[in-house]
């Protein structure tokens, strides 16, 4: 996660660390031309499971972001602590309610 954040932070960008929303708390959240990315880090072992984007969606982290009326992105990445790099990521874009 330090290095994504170091990268959003170089350009400048809003960024958004451990945000607090009523279902728990996000890891990450980008807002950049008109547009919301909100992203979920996980450890796993070797296979990616799909948990990061599925704990975006599970907690409705989006629900905060709503009100702005800009497109929504969820942005699942998963790292394998053996291997020490990445092993999944998965991205979902939500409409406009």
């Amino acid at each position: 996660m330090g290095l994504f954040y170091a990268y959003f932070a170089a350009l400048g960008l809003d960024i958004r660390l451990e945000d607090a929303t009523n279902q728990g708390r996000l890891d990450m959240a980008v807002l950049f031309n008109g547009q919301v990315y909100l992203f979920e880090f996980k450890v796993v072992e070797l296979v990616p499971e799909g948990k990061a984007l599925e704990q975006l969606k599970a907690k409705n982290y989006a629900e905060k972001y709503q009100a702005l009326n800009q497109p929504i992105h969820l942005i699942g990445i998963e790292f394998s602590k053996a291997e020490r790099n990445l092993t999944g990521f998965e991205v979902e874009t939500l409409g406009l309610a």
